[in-house]
């Protein structure tokens, strides 16, 4: 499975339910919502009465990404509206586990996140323990950065751990996702594309579906090869 979600902090603030609309028409089914707490990252988004709506319109399955120290805060905060994952920093705590635990006793699917600084041998004892796996290919907290290429490595490394382990949780990638960077990673593997500012929310007169769809061919050209 390869698919596109969208990064809808990137979308227009003003304008969340057109933005939905023609999301969900063009054909995008998953959402990916970032929390940023000022202390993490450098930067603040979304709050749980902006999600809650989003979340509720049950159009999207819906990845809540916790850039945040004290992620078990966020984690009571931001449960009740019942994101299908809860995905946290490895580098914010001492015992992934416990928060693991935590995200599962409330029904919810377990995400771990790491920096493209972290090696990706950090995530392995984890791996037949959470659901989704999202490795960052800029830094989080602001749109517009530079990929971050040496990441294709460690997506190769995680690849072939996974397959030894024999388990499947899914891979997602954030970070200048565009066609060119898409293309390069479905090359080595991944399921979750996560689109913001460079191939979606720009200026770009094409609409969603337009966008889409060229997004879609960096990946699907390479599946029939």
């Amino acid at each position: 499975m390869e698919k596109i979600a969208a990064s809808i902090m990137c979308g227009n603030q003003l304008a969340l339910g057109q933005e939905l609309q023609e999301l969900h028409a063009a054909g995008i089914d998953w959402l990916h919502c970032d929390v940023m707490d000022g202390v993490y990252v450098n930067n603040l988004a979304m709050a749980p009465y902006v999600l809650e709506p989003i979340i509720q319109t049950k159009k999207f399955t819906t990845d809540v990404h916790l850039a945040c120290v004290h992620p078990e805060k966020y984690i009571e905060m931001f449960a009740p509206l019942a994101p299908d994952y809860l995905t946290f920093h490895l580098e914010t705590t001492k015992e992934p586990e416990i928060l693991i635990k935590m995200i599962h006793d409330k029904r919810i699917k377990a995400g771990i996140a790491i920096n493209p600084e972290t090696p990706v041998e950090k995530l392995f004892p984890y791996l037949a323990s959470v659901e989704l796996l999202l490795i960052m290919t800029v830094n989080p907290g602001f749109a517009g950065q530079s990929f971050q290429w040496p990441v294709l490595e460690k997506l190769e490394r995680l690849n072939r751990q996974l397959e030894m382990q024999k388990v499947t949780p899914l891979i997602e990638v954030d970070g200048n996702i565009n066609s060119e960077t898409t293309a390069a990673i479905s090359e080595i593997g991944a399921n979750l594309y996560v689109v913001g500012t460079s191939a979606l929310f720009n200026d770009k007169p094409d609409s969603y579906e337009e966008k889409l769809k060229s997004l879609k061919q960096s990946f699907t050209s390479l599946e029939k090869n």
